[in-house]
């Protein structure tokens, strides 16, 4: 499966909303999601939900702060969308400034390797990577158990996180 940016001026600023907006603004520390309370936690997973200001419509993500394997003070954020713009949804990640931009986030479930995303902008609080979830990939999330997300701070030099995926099927079923 090949990775690609989802993000199209549009599509970016309505996911920039609400809660996904606290994404790009937070910090990765302890409330790596911003101000945007936890509505339910299914294991790892958290389910956050707002209703951005000037909309009827609640917007949902499941998230979760993973830390890496070997280096305390690198942590990624991962968060589950829904846009409508997705069928199956958005799995974003959102990667401190330090990263090494030009090999993306590469992503292995289990033992499968998934293929990589690249870094489409930084923030001042991160950089992202979106990765659209087609069927195959919304299965193997469902049924995984670890998912091993790499990031690199120089062009060899890889740095592992492990995204529990306890919990991911029942939270994903609640995603609006």
């Amino acid at each position: 499966m090949q990775f690609y940016a989802a993000c199209s001026d549009g599509f970016l600023g309505r996911l920039a909303a609400g809660v996904f907006f606290a994404v790009l603004t937070g910090s990765f520390t302890g409330a790596a999601w911003g101000q945007t309370p936890v509505r339910t936690k299914f294991d790892a997973w958290e389910l956050r939900c707002e209703t951005p200001s000037g909309e009827t419509a609640e917007q949902c993500a499941l998230t979760q702060t993973v830390k890496a394997e070997d280096a305390a003070n690198v942590s990624l954020g991962v968060m589950i969308a829904k846009p409508k713009e997705a069928k199956n949804g958005v799995l974003r990640v959102i990667a401190p400034m330090s990263v090494f931009l030009l090999n993306g986030v590469s992503l292995k479930i289990d033992q499968t390797d998934i293929g990589r995303a690249p870094f489409f902008r930084c923030a001042p609080s991160g950089c992202l990577a979106d990765m659209m979830i087609d069927d195959k990939l919304i299965e193997q999330l469902k049924s995984g158990k670890i998912a091993t997300l790499v990031i690199y701070l120089t062009p060899y030099e890889g740095i592992r996180h492990l995204l529990m995926l306890k919990g991911f099927k029942e939270g994903y079923e609640k995603l609006q």
